[in-house]
């Protein structure tokens, strides 16, 4: 039976109970003592599907752009803080 735990102290123990994760263990989330998931080791089928890009490259083409002034200028200008 998968050990329970609060949402709060997955968030204090993250690397703990992943590492007990990748070591097989499995854990119900609750919130409000409600269980919103499950967290168990991925299955060790064919992995997780990656689908190739449908849109390749373009970054090429696009035009080089100069700046007039430093980022710092222009966050602060955006920030309203000239």
């Amino acid at each position: 039976m998968p050990e329970r735990l609060a949402h709060r102290e997955l968030r204090n123990r993250s690397a703990e109970v992943l590492r007990a994760v990748a070591a097989g263990a499995t854990y119900e989330i609750t919130n409000h003592g409600d269980v919103v998931a499950v967290l168990s080791p991925p299955s060790r089928g064919p992995g997780l599907r990656i689908r190739p890009a449908t849109i390749r490259g373009g970054f090429a083409q696009l035009p080089r752009v100069r700046r007039d002034g430093s980022v710092q200028e222009t966050l602060d200008h955006l920030r309203g803080e000239r």
